[in-house]
């Protein structure tokens, strides 16, 4: 898993619906307590050598 798919942010919370932090954390949420990544999210591999990583 890449540093960008791995990164945590508001938009791929599961919580982010009903989050009432959302948005206002100083650092965009990326040390959230309460952070769980949205599972229906997929991952997206950003470059092409995790392209090639992927089909291996």
């Amino acid at each position: 898993m890449s540093e960008t798919s791995s990164r945590q942010c508001c938009v791929v919370c599961a919580w982010r619906e009903h989050c009432n932090k959302k948005f206002c954390v100083a650092d965009g949420g990326a040390r959230c307590p309460d952070f769980t990544r949205d599972v229906t999210i997929k991952s997206v591999p950003a470059t092409e050598d995790e392209k090639r990583e992927e089909k291996i």
